[in-house]
């Protein structure tokens, strides 16, 4: 492994995987073979990341989380402590013909504690995910999403801080795109 990595000694991580300088990968994680992991990631304690899943740059991966393969998590995302995704539509122990369904988390997007993403959706910019949420279906980016299955209550700014359609924060006054849908 490359000198500008860190990597727990405790932690699995296959030597076909790319990981980006500056990443540290903790306790007990396991990166399978053809993982491309960004620069400056945060690979928390007990993560699973599968085999070819794409995660970005600047990403913070909380502990407990599964990252299965087909799914892919672009720059400055946040992935809450024991959130997960899944990946097969139509899942059956004995089903040897099972499909993976991509999933896509766009840049910037949150999703909170113990929240579980079904596969084949795309969650967008700068979106935010609230903890135990179930994600059934798109969110535009922006999009502030909680309950089960998850509904939007509202938008958010690049700051994180609710605002409202005219898409102007009042915390930090960044005039963001809302895309009413």
């Amino acid at each position: 492994m490359r000198e500008d990595v860190f990597i727990h000694e405790t932690a699995e991580v296959s030597a076909q995987a790319d990981i980006g300088k500056g990443t540290k990968i903790w306790n007990q994680a396991q990166v399978r073979e053809g993982a491309v992991i960004g620069e400056s990631c945060i690979i928390s304690k007990n993560v699973y990341i599968d085999e070819n899943v794409h995660i970005g740059s600047r990403v913070k991966i909380q502990n407990n989380v599964n990252v299965y393969h087909g799914v892919m998590v672009e720059d400055d995302v946040f992935l809450g402590p024991s959130m997960t995704f899944t990946n097969d539509m139509f899942p059956r122990a004995f089903n040897a013909d099972w499909v993976v369904s991509d999933t896509l988390v766009r840049r910037g997007a949150s999703i909170g504690a113990n929240s579980t993403i079904r596969c084949g959706i795309e969650i967008g910019e700068y979106a935010m995910i609230g903890a135990g949420s179930v994600v059934t279906k798109d969110v535009p980016a922006h999009a502030l999403m909680v309950g089960n299955p998850a509904k939007q209550i509202g938008w958010v700014c690049v700051c994180g801080q609710k605002i409202e359609r005219d898409g102007i924060c009042k915390q930090c006054g960044r005039k963001n795109h809302i895309e009413e849908e």
